[in-house]
């Protein structure tokens, strides 16, 4: 992975503490008012707010070394069937570790090691488990599950007793004796088994034991969640993970639109921050202030946290992005499955690339530069685009693209 040369983080300029005429902290007791309440805010330039979102990501240098610290640090890797280049998990773990990460890392710390677990379509340490169990017993909280799971109590224990005598099994291998069949009018309708399974899921009654490809294996929890998991209150938790996001994210909103599977926004986690340019008050990790930053250029999945938040990327690195996989081809201004890159602390544009496993070739259609790349920038693109072709075991290397 490609490196430019140390740069040190000046410190966010926090207001609040008062000074003398000459410059000095006055001494002696005073009492806080409103305004030192308000003053105390940190004040970041822009490129400040961006080093500490990339340093936040382990996308600045040098990389990290293992999976395990990766995912405690990101809190989670999504899972996502799209494998256009890469599945999306072992995509974000190849632009934090390099070639040195591969897949089987991924499997062996889930169904072997379970020092990772997989929830809600989201790999997770499992020391977070706890957190994620909170409150689960009195999960969903919308009465139409609940009078579904009410109602179907004797299937759910149908399902639990097979498992605890067979498991793991996919849900295929799992009978359907539901009373009331699941109603839906998408593609959940009548999947009464895996309904159930995933609302078990979230109510902590099973688990996800491991996969046959894509299907998932089911299990009892008991033999795969460890036996002496602390399990917090609800809303120790909440705030437990809070601090954990804003701490994988080192800036955040305090309050978002609500996104799907995981949020983005942190509430009181953490301090409160203005950003040069920007709008509003943010929340950023005070641990994250005031450290030197070294950048590096990597190629990210389109899940990848450092622009899952369209806003935050508009707002702190001026990057457009959408996922364009369900437009019209004729449609699409970046690609299918097009890669954000990172140069040091600024998002530069999209790769349009896809592997051809056929062909045993990395096609790259496109490098789309939101600004002119230099000589540099485009051989460290080069580099990575390279690497990326080795990782994935493309023996023909890259096919070289145009430039937009």
């Amino acid at each position: 992975m490609s490196t430019s040369a140390a740069r040190h983080e000046a410190g966010a300029t926090q207001t609040g503490t008062r000074r003398d005429g000459t410059g000095s902290r006055s001494s002696g007791p005073r009492r806080t008012s409103r305004r030192d309440v308000a003053l105390s805010v940190h004040r970041l330039t822009k490129a400040q707010a961006r080093r500490i979102a990339v340093r936040a990501q382990l996308l600045d240098a040098p990389l990290p070394t293992d999976l395990l610290t990766v995912v405690q640090q990101l809190t989670l890797l999504q899972i996502d069937p799209t494998a256009a280049i890469a599945p999306s998990a072992d995509l974000v773990a190849w632009s934090r570790l390099g070639s040195a990460y591969q897949p089987a890392h991924l499997r062996q710390a889930l169904e072997q090691d379970r020092t990772l677990f997989e929830h809600n379509a989201l790999v997770r340490p499992m020391s977070d488990l706890g957190l994620y169990l909170a409150g689960a017993a009195d999960w969903p909280s919308y009465e139409r599950t609940r009078a579904w799971i009410r109602d179907n109590d004797s299937f759910r224990r149908d399902i639990l007793d097979v498992l605890g005598r067979s498991g793991p099994l996919s849900s295929r291998d799992i009978p359907d004796t539901c009373v009331v069949p699941w109603a839906s009018t998408g593609w959940t309708n009548n999947r009464n088994v895996t309904q159930m399974l995933e609302f078990l899921m979230m109510r902590g009654e099973v688990a996800i034991a491991g996969r046959v490809g894509r299907q998932r294996l089911w299990d009892v929890a008991e033999r795969v969640y460890p036996a002496d998991v602390v399990v917090p209150s609800v809303d120790e938790a909440r705030r437990a993970k809070n601090e954990r996001r804003l701490a994988s994210l080192g800036i955040a909103r305090q309050k978002t639109t609500a996104m799907p599977v995981e949020p983005i926004d942190v509430g009181e986690a953490g301090e409160p921050a203005v950003v040069e340019g920007t709008k509003g008050e943010w929340r950023v990790d005070p641990d994250a202030l005031g450290k030197e930053f070294e950048g590096r250029t990597a190629l990210l999945s389109p899940f990848d946290r450092l622009v899952h938040d369209r806003v935050r990327a508009q707002e702190l690195f001026d990057f457009e992005y959408t996922l364009e996989m369900y437009k019209p081809a004729a449609k699409r201004r970046w690609g299918y499955f097009a890669l954000p890159i990172l140069h040091e602390d600024r998002l530069v544009g999209k790769v349009d690339a896809a592997a051809d496993r056929k062909d045993s070739v990395l096609r790259v259609h496109a490098i789309h530069e939101d600004m002119r790349f230099t000589r540099t920038m485009t051989k460290a693109v080069q580099s990575e685009l390279e690497d990326l072709a080795s990782w994935l075991g493309l023996e023909d290397g890259v096919l070289p693209s145009r430039r937009g």
